[in-house]
């Protein structure tokens, strides 16, 4: 494995570490998925570079745009959350309020 190709898997799963052990808040939640999503889109430009074909070069944009849709998404919910309940805190969510 070369040193670009660990480090891109190692952010990838601190991203996945950060969101699956500190779940406290929602912010917190969705910076680590915007991490996730930004070393899978340069490990994915990487690759197009690497095989130098048009074919692949759009599947980063691609990508890019599905992670501009969800942080829009997630951003919606933060603030539709936060004037609901009052707090972004997981833990004061309960799906049975709802």
């Amino acid at each position: 494995m070369t040193p670009v190709h660990f480090s891109f898997s190692s952010a990838f799963i601190l991203g996945l570490m950060g969101l699956a052990f500190h779940r406290t808040h929602l912010l917190s939640a969705l910076l680590c998925l915007e991490g996730m999503m930004l070393s899978l889109f340069i490990a994915l430009a990487l690759w197009a570079l690497q095989f130098e074909s048009t074919s692949f070069s759009a599947a980063p944009m691609l990508l890019l745009a599905f992670s501009a849709c969800e942080a829009s998404t997630g951003l919606a919910l933060l603030v539709a959350t936060a004037r609901t309940h009052g707090t972004d805190r997981l833990q004061s969510l309960n799906l049975l309020q709802c």
